[in-house]
């Protein structure tokens, strides 16, 4: 099977460049986590959104911070609070007194990285002021409707230890959220060099931008020509159907999720330099692409299973593609 032209004119050397620059950046401020740095490049380059879950100091808005810096776009940061208002994330239509006319403030959600921090503290009202904005990147406003420019990514934050004063995300709400990332403790090594790093100055006033807004549009252009196929877009379905039919979930995977999936394997397989998709890097996503969407049976719960564990064994059971991939 003969792969589109396009293939031909994917500049992937730029691609890995730009990408590699990007993750320096990040990296020289969230260190000893390459893994997870990865995981919002493929985010940023699968033009999803990202979700970050863990406790508290082990540097969740850092990293979304980094991101923004280094791809120098537009940044604007939402804490929510339970008393936030949909408004303030939408924007409202002002009266104006001089020109007897309504005027559309911006709301925070009107720029290239989005911050949500501690996403859950917010009312399930407030929260789903971002289901528009994060699937169709664009804001209705008292029937007025406006674009939100590209690049656009929401970078969310959650604590799931502290449960006073949040409330859980919808499933809807989590849906949307291309994947989910959690930070983790610092190794020794690299929790000893952030008490040099971190001691005297924030690293993140260190981090000059290496990419420009119309870069990353560019490299999200590239990443959708990564040819994908028949036999690996299968493999995609296949795995998404298993979480349909186990006896350990109650809600599976949904179609979004089969397409995250696929343009998250586009994305990874872009930087590691390739014009194709593997079945490989549909694996190693399954978990940070599909776990946090999906529902466990109280049997599973009662066994302590976890979305995640219940991933790993679908993937391990689904057959890999025996047909041409490349």
């Amino acid at each position: 099977m003969s792969a589109p032209q396009t293939r031909s004119d994917l500049d992937l050397a730029q691609l890995r460049r730009t990408t590699g620059a990007i993750a320096d950046a990040i990296g020289s401020v969230i260190e000893g986590k390459p893994d997870v740095v990865r995981i919002a490049l493929t985010a940023l380059l699968a033009e999803g959104h990202l979700l970050i879950e863990d406790v508290p100091g082990v540097g969740k808005t850092m990293l979304a911070k980094a991101m923004a810096r280094a791809i120098d776009c537009s940044v604007r940061r939402v804490q929510f609070t339970p008393d936030l208002l949909p408004s303030d994330v939408t924007g409202v239509s002002i009266y104006n007194q001089e020109t007897r006319d309504f005027e559309f403030k911006p709301g925070a959600i009107f720029a290239n990285v989005v911050l949500g921090d501690e996403i859950n503290r917010a009312s399930p009202k407030t929260q789903s002021a971002l289901l528009e904005c994060m699937e169709e990147r664009q804001v209705t406003v008292d029937g007025v409707t406006y674009h939100l420019e590209a690049p656009f990514i929401v970078v969310a934050t959650q604590n799931p230890i502290e449960m006073e004063g949040t409330y859980p995300l919808p499933e809807a709400q989590r849906d949307r959220f291309l994947a989910r990332v959690s930070m983790g403790y610092p190794g020794t090594a690299s929790e000893l060099a952030m008490l040099s790093s971190h001691g005297s100055s924030s690293p993140l006033d260190l981090v000059q931008p290496v990419a420009t807004a119309a870069d990353v549009r560019e490299l999200v252009a590239q990443t959708r020509e990564v040819w994908v196929s028949e036999a690996v877009k299968q493999y995609v379905v296949d795995i998404s159907e298993s979480t349909r039919s186990t006896s350990d979930l109650r809600l599976g995977a949904s179609p979004r999720a089969t397409l995250h999936l696929l343009r998250a394997a586009r994305a990874q397989a872009a930087l590691e330099g390739r014009d194709h998709v593997l079945p490989d890097d549909v694996q190693s996503l399954a978990v940070p692409v599909l776990a946090h969407r999906l529902l466990l049976t109280p049997d599973a719960l009662l066994a302590r299973r976890t979305a995640q564990d219940v991933v790993t064994n679908l993937v391990q059971r689904v057959p890999v593609p025996a047909g041409p991939v490349s």
